[in-house]
């Protein structure tokens, strides 16, 4: 299980040399809107999504990457039993991968995801709800 941050920048370039410096790795993925680390000690996936000034402050998700789809299914139970479930998208493409992944929203407001992926793939998204703000409005994935 690994901790996942996605956060919205107007310097790729910048933060992805930022980022590399932090936590002492490269990233294992960059495209031209989007780059990912991902680190065991601590354990994080850190995805950034190139964005304009506007939404750079807004376009900010959390989660937490679990290694089988039966982990996804269990905080689903978890969540549907807490009635804290606010989307659940089985095998849908979002940021560069192919995930089962279900949604809750805290007390704040923030949108927190529960994911595993089950592949890599070349486009960004598909036809989906990925990481609709439950109003119609993408929180993350914005080019």
């Amino acid at each position: 299980m690994k901790v996942h941050l996605n956060l919205a920048t107007t310097d790729l370039a910048g933060s992805i040399a930022f980022y590399s410096t932090l936590l002492d790795v490269r990233p294992v993925k960059v495209l031209p809107d989007y780059a990912l680390f991902v680190t065991e000690e601590p354990g994080l996936e850190l995805a950034l999504d190139l964005t304009d000034a506007v939404s750079a402050a807004t376009d900010v998700h959390y989660g937490v990457c679990v290694d089988a789809t039966e982990d996804v299914d269990r905080a689903i139970t978890r969540l549907q039993d807490a009635g804290l479930v606010s989307s659940i998208e089985r095998e849908e493409t979002c940021c560069y991968a192919n995930q089962t992944k279900v949604w809750a929203i805290d007390p704040s407001g923030r949108r927190w995801e529960v994911y595993a992926v089950h592949e890599d793939t070349e486009e960004r998204d598909g036809d989906t709800t990925c990481c609709s703000g439950g109003d119609g409005t993408r929180v993350c994935c914005v080019a």
